[in-house]
């Protein structure tokens, strides 16, 4: 499970054996999302959140959080993402302690 960020207290990370839409999940105290990447000629163009079936939601705090923790690093998560499943790339965690805005 390659972790991206720990962003107080939720972490944000790709399972080993994703597919595509390129996404990200985030996990915080049991409750979990998703965030789907759709892109066009190489450009995010747009952002889907969601629950993920079978798992307890984020708390509304963390799920703002979720979002604009990826809405702020969006380009470096798909750059992670092809450095991961592309080029076979490991990536150290990015542990952010100030608030993003």
């Amino acid at each position: 499970m390659p972790k991206l960020y720990e962003y107080f207290g939720l972490i944000v990370f790709f399972y080993t054996n994703e597919h595509e839409p390129i996404h990200v999940h985030g996990e915080f105290q049991n409750g979990h999302a998703k965030a789907e990447f759709f892109l066009k000629e190489g450009n995010i163009v747009r952002i889907v959140f969601s629950n993920v079936n079978g798992k307890r939601p984020l708390p509304g705090y963390k799920m703002k959080d979720f979002r604009t923790l990826v809405n702020a690093k969006a380009d470096d998560i798909v750059r992670r993402w092809i450095e991961y499943f592309v080029f076979k790339k490991h990536n150290k965690p990015e542990i952010i302690t100030r608030k993003i805005k």
